[in-house]
């Protein structure tokens, strides 16, 4: 009978040393907060990240908010209520144009072309661009790079998106889906899951792609606050090295196979649409594999942002974007 006590007060012994083990680990890890400025396929990378745990292989313990819209994420990144966000390089460009002694840097490339697609309420056999003349088109916000990308690319095409067409901008982001489904434009420009969703059920058909028309540009990227990356290079470093490892494992692996994992993040789309989608994503070179922010993509970046009216002031290439941690990362 002092046996099996003893065998039970041994086993409840290492039972306890292992739970406090894992719990001190949890406890080692660096604490980030991460604020998307929106949840979107796009993103597709970042979850695999969450998901497969790389973070959590590099000692990090990510927490992953929304903050729907490009004016919410910059407020909650300087104002400290985020560490680093994921949020379209434009904002770094007013928030320095602005005056900051401590200028929001962009440290990593998660997306390098626009993910919207030009979804026509009418199914189009010969889509050609000139069919928008005179449509009625449900865009983006205005300022941010959805719209910029927008009006570039209709500029490209010869047409002039506020005398050529009639122009909705004054609809949320959040609600621009809705709205078109409700039976507001002829057009309108959507990210995906949505526009194949709308696509399935009949309400609305892709006919263009934004991101194959206007080019690379540093669409989406991870940024912080210069003070923030100088203090805590090392667990910036951890963070690339865990979304790199998610950027090269989305690469190599299948449309499907990816969808099965990011499913959790995307609870309304079934897997067979999100695959769908991530295939038409990464055929067009979304997914910045390299996650370095080029100077020629900055360039590209402002021209259009300069072409939209929206480009506060030109801003160069060294003082917003830092490649030193991503170039150290992909060395290894």
């Amino acid at each position: 009978m002092k046996r099996w006590l003893k065998i039970g007060m041994l086993m409840v012994a290492v039972f306890l040393l292992m739970f406090a083990s894992a719990c001190s680990q949890k406890e080692e890890r660096t604490k980030v907060s991460l604020a998307e400025v929106t949840r979107s396929v796009f993103y597709t990378p970042q979850y695999i990240a969450l998901a497969n745990g790389y973070f959590e292989d590099e000692g990090l313990d990510v927490e992953l908010k929304t903050t729907w819209g490009g004016d919410k994420t910059m407020t909650a990144l300087l104002s400290d209520a985020a560490d680093i966000a994921l949020v379209g390089s434009e904002t770094s460009i007013y928030v320095y144009a602005q005056g900051t002694n401590d200028p929001v840097i962009n440290f990593a490339q998660l997306t390098q072309t626009d993910g919207t697609f030009l979804v026509s309420r009418e199914k189009v056999d010969d889509f050609e661009w000139d069919q928008l003349k005179g449509s009625t088109f449900l865009g983006q916000r205005k300022g941010g790079m959805p719209q910029m990308v927008g009006e570039f690319v209709l500029k490209k095409h010869g047409i002039d998106p506020h005398q050529d067409l009639e122009l909705i901008q004054n609809i949320d982001f959040a609600n621009i889906a809705n709205s078109f489904a409700s039976g507001t434009g002829d057009y309108v420009q959507l990210f995906e899951p949505t526009a194949s969703v709308f696509e399935k059920e009949g309400t609305g058909y892709i006919v263009a792609s934004f991101g194959e028309e206007s080019g690379h540009v540093p669409y989406t990227t991870f940024m912080a606050k210069e003070s923030y990356i100088k203090d805590n290079e090392e667990t910036v470093e951890k963070f690339v090295r865990a979304l790199y490892k998610a950027q090269q494992w989305v690469e190599k692996s299948s449309g499907e196979d990816i969808a099965k994992v990011v499913q959790p993040y995307f609870e309304d789309s079934d897997v067979e649409t999100l695959a769908t989608v991530i295939e038409r994503y990464k055929n067009q070179g979304s997914f910045a594999e390299k996650m370095t922010l080029t100077e020629e993509g900055w360039e590209n970046l402002q021209n259009i942002m300069e072409e939209a009216g929206e480009l506060p002031e030109k801003v160069d290439y060294d003082t917003l974007v830092n490649t030193d941690i991503v170039e150290k990362v992909m060395n290894e």
